[in-house]
């Protein structure tokens, strides 16, 4: 093929467009960059490659031709001089892409045909950033306010933008939530600048919410804006009065009330009602203290806001208190058989419970003592329980008297060489205790509620009669016991075996004899009979006589039978 001259080459160009059109592709370039615009893949090994674009007018412009194994001509005179090349598979190089680069891109090129393909170009820019702009200072509850405006700048296409809280999107909904968008396009460069103000109407829950702004790009690139929390203002709708105290609150303690409100900003400034007595006024403060609490103390308390006493809040109060007077006291001498009357006086702000223990041993009630025995003497004390306050009084009872012997006894010590004597005895003050013998060792027991014990260890050589004496301030007692000499009790001892042996030793023998002669005169008894009815058979002696002797033998027989029993 022979080269052609520009002026031909055009007309065949203008008429294999008449006969050949090839469908339109498109292309997306990012603005500023270079954007590569693809020929058909025929095009590669073509004699010769021509670009031109659509000017927008009807007209076309051409941007440059390269014959095969020739350098590239660019054939464009304006904008697109500097801006394009060519590569070696034919497609259009355009460096610095720009908005007004979007349009319709020929390639023609000739192999045994003329062809040509259509390119459309787009060019996408994505937005500078996104922003939250002219900020709200405070947001107020129940106020529309204009919460801030995001700005995404310099995009194309222009862009949509969502509002987020808390990273959920915010729909308009004309009344809480109002949505105003714009786009602007700059007359320069062609780019869209999107402009989203949102107007808030703020709920309590938002405090410490976090907004935001976001979009997504054709390109599917996101975009979020940083976070922005906003302080939420509103009237005071709660007001709460808290009592800080000592659990129990007791006399001498201090109380501290704290009003506390739900308003933002939180008032600082109360009014304290004391039982409704006294008001008293703080300033920059929530907190009121009483000090060194009193039963007095107890009653209704409130707290209000200073510029609406309206609104209010109160509290009870109770002191806790527990007193107790015991009757009587200290320590108490009483005398045996006298009555102790026990009065117990409790003044309690609740219910209460009552313990007694006498000598540290738990009692199931309150003592009485109607008459006293020494058996009653000891420490007593009663505890009075409200919760986790306890009071205790006590008194020491002490029982005097003359002494008395409960028991004077005698026994013999394990060795048989002794005899232990031992006194019991109560009185108080504690008795003195004497014997009217010496004995080899003497032991007194510990004085425990009026009572002791006295023992001695005495070897009597005869019998004797020893007495017990005891006596304090209020009189004396004595008792006796008669002691056996132990030579004596041991002779005694041996006469009494003896005899008691001599004694069984004769009754047995009698009882034998008894037996012997029983047993003689039943035989004797029982042969006579027999020889008596042997004779009268033989002599025909009539039977009464015989039956007289047979009587009276048997009275006899009988008789001596009784006696053998004794």
């Amino acid at each position: 093929m022979h080269l052609l001259s520009t002026g031909c080459l055009c007309a065949i160009l203008f008429t294999a467009l008449l006969r050949q059109v090839s469908s339109l592709d498109t292309v997306i370039g990012l603005y500023g960059e270079t954007l590569e615009i693809p020929c058909n893949k025929e095009a590669t090994n073509a004699e010769i490659t021509k670009w031109k674009y659509d000017k927008g007018d009807g007209d076309a412009g051409d941007l440059l031709v390269r014959r095969k194994n020739q350098n590239v001509i660019v054939i464009a005179g304006d904008e697109y001089k500097s801006r394009v090349n060519l590569t070696s598979n034919s497609s259009l190089l355009l460096s610095a892409a720009k908005l007004s680069d979007q349009g319709k891109f020929t390639c023609i090129f000739v192999t045994e045909d003329i062809d040509e393909y259509h390119v459309n170009v787009v060019i996408y820019k994505t937005p500078v950033g996104l922003e939250i702009l002219e900020k709200a200072v405070e947001l107020e509850i129940g106020k529309q306010t204009k919460l801030g405006k995001c700005i995404a700048e310099d995009s194309n296409p222009a862009v949509n933008i969502t509002w987020l809280k808390n990273n959920k999107p915010l729909l308009a909904d004309r009344q809480g939530i109002n949505i105003q968008d714009t786009v602007q396009v700059d007359p320069v460069t062609g780019l869209s600048t999107t402009t989203s103000v949102l107007m808030y109407s703020a709920q309590k829950e938002d405090t410490d919410a976090e907004f935001s702004c976001s979009t997504e790009h054709s390109l599917g690139q996101k975009f979020t804006s940083s976070s922005e929390s906003f302080t939420i203002t509103y009237s005071t709708e709660n007001i709460m009065l808290q009592v800080i105290a000592p659990e129990p609150l007791v006399e001498g303690d201090n109380v501290i009330l704290k009003c506390e409100a739900d308003g933002n900003p939180a008032p600082t400034s109360f009014n304290f009602h004391l039982k409704g007595e006294t008001t008293v006024t703080v300033e920059n403060d929530n907190t009121y203290t009483i000090t060194n609490v009193s039963r007095g103390t107890s009653g209704e308390y409130k707290c209000s806001l200073i510029d609406n006493p309206t609104m209010k809040a109160s509290k009870d109060i109770t002191v806790n208190y527990l007193d107790i007077n015991l009757s009587p006291s200290g320590s108490v001498e009483k005398k045996t058989g006298e009555a102790l009357a026990i009065n117990l006086k409790v003044d309690a702000s609740g219910e209460y419970k009552v313990y007694w223990t006498k000598d540290n041993v738990k009692l199931d009630k309150q003592p009485s003592l109607t008459k006293l025995n020494y058996s009653d003497a000891g420490f007593y004390e009663c505890e009075v329980t409200m919760g986790a306050l306890s009071e205790k009084a006590s008194f020491e009872l002490i029982v005097q008297g003359a002494p008395v012997i409960k028991r004077l006894l005698k026994q013999r010590s394990n060795d048989g060489r002794h005899e232990v004597l031992n006194c019991e005895a109560e009185g108080f003050p504690k008795p003195a205790i004497s014997w009217s013998v010496n004995g080899t060792s003497s032991e007194e027991g510990a004085f425990v509620n009026g009572k002791i014990t006295h023992k001695i260890t005495v070897v009597p050589t005869a019998n004797l009669t020893v007495y017990c004496t005891v006596s304090n301030d209020y009189g004396s007692d004595s008792k006796d016991i008669n002691v056996s000499s132990l030579f004596e009790e041991v002779r005694m001892d041996k006469r009494d075996q003896s005899e008691d042996g001599d004694q069984t030793k004769m009754v047995v023998g009698v009882i034998v004899g008894l037996l012997v002669a029983a047993l003689v005169i039943g035989l004797s008894y029982w042969v006579y009979m027999r020889k008596s009815k042997q004779g009268s058979w033989k002599t025909g002696e009539k039977e009464s006589g015989s039956s007289e002797e047979e009587k009276k033998l048997e009275e006899k027989v009988e008789e001596n039978s009784q006696k053998a029993e004794v």
